[in-house]
């Protein structure tokens, strides 16, 4: 009997492969950018920029000039996934003044092209595995590493799944982590690093000197503050959400990282434009050439799409999100700490 099992378990698995390679296939007919329509999301996105970045800075009444500012920090969010998109080669590809454009805002928001695109690929060829490296994600323990993990290591685990990371993502994820630390670790490759930390705190010193530490502040400083944490968050509840599963690396697939590991963010219209339509991160996992425009239509046109896990950004499920520490591979499933300890 037992090579009959083998054998069904063998059939099955094949049928599996098959099922993710046709849905792989299919999702290439959305992997095709409208030229025109790339140019309008980022030109639009600019011009938005700039009313906003105008607003903050010549606002005249302070609560006006504040809404302003916390407005260039969420366009800044939708700015950044057109910078994404650019680095996975799914729009704009080739074009000097789009590089140049994106480039800039890359150095600008302490985002160095040759630092994001390394970690950010490696991210979506390891998305989800167990005992894959944390570059570019959140780190994963299971309930049984993290109990025979040292007090050092118990502490460095903690910190990194915490909050505060997010909170302060603009000094702990980006200035430290995206461009001091490479730096560091190889300045012959991540060269560009130092270029945008000078540049963004030279923007920084050239508005509080051409104006005062105010218009700095409303500009710079608190909108690249709100990008930041935004981005952080979003990516933090994109994987790490109550039906996301992990895998060890033999158990392992593409494509299942992407239908089960990667969330569907619930938004309204406003916040998909906001968020550049990152909220359909399972899409985007499955095939990272689909343009972010077009994510709506592929989810919308593919069945195996239309069942994600989903998370959103009401209190309770933010709060649900940010809770989850610890893979549990006896329940399949991520546990708070609270929940590792109850179990022993």
């Amino acid at each position: 009997m037992e090579p009959a099992v083998d054998t069904e378990s063998q059939s099955e698995s094949s049928r599996a492969k098959a099922a993710a390679r046709d849905l792989l296939i299919a999702s290439k007919f959305f992997a095709q950018e409208r030229r025109g329509a790339s140019w309008w999301h980022l030109s639009s996105t600019l011009a938005a920029l700039v009313i906003t970045a105008s607003v903050a800075a010549w606002g005249g009444a302070a609560w006006l000039r504040i809404l302003g500012s916390l407005l260039t920090g969420l366009i800044l969010v939708r700015m950044f996934i057109l910078y994404h998109d650019y680095q996975h080669h799914s729009i704009l590809r080739n074009s000097r003044l789009a590089s140049l454009i994106l480039s800039v805002y890359g150095y600008l928001m302490l985002t160095p092209p040759s630092v994001w695109k390394r970690s950010h690929d490696h991210h979506h060829r390891n998305n989800s595995k167990l005992f894959g490296a944390s570059i570019g994600s959140f780190p994963i323990m299971t309930t049984t590493n993290y109990k025979l993990a040292s007090g050092w290591e118990k502490f460095e685990y903690r910190l990194a799944r915490s909050p505060f990371v997010i909170l302060f993502g603009y000094l702990i994820v980006f200035l430290f982590g995206m461009c001091v630390r490479p730096l560091l670790m190889d300045p012959r490759r991540h060269w560009d690093a130092p270029l945008a930390v000078v540049l963004h705190v030279g923007v920084a010193l050239l508005l509080a000197y051409c104006s005062d530490w105010q218009t700095s502040l409303l500009v710079l400083i608190l909108p690249t503050w709100v990008a930041t944490f935004s981005g952080a968050y979003l990516f933090y509840i994109q994987h790490n959400f109550p039906a996301a599963k992990i895998r060890k690396n033999n158990e392992w697939s593409y494509a299942d990282a992407a239908l089960a590991s990667s969330s569907y963010l619930e938004l309204g219209p406003i916040m998909h434009w906001l968020t550049g339509n990152i909220g359909y991160h399972h899409v985007h996992h499955l095939n990272a050439k689909i343009p972010f425009y077009r994510l709506p239509e592929a989810m919308a046109a593919l069945a195996e799409l239309q069942s994600p896990g989903k998370t959103s950004l009401r209190i309770r499920d933010i709060m649900g999100c940010l809770r989850l520490k610890l893979w549990d591979v006896s329940q399949d499933r991520f546990v708070t700490f609270a929940d590792a300890a109850a179990r022993g």
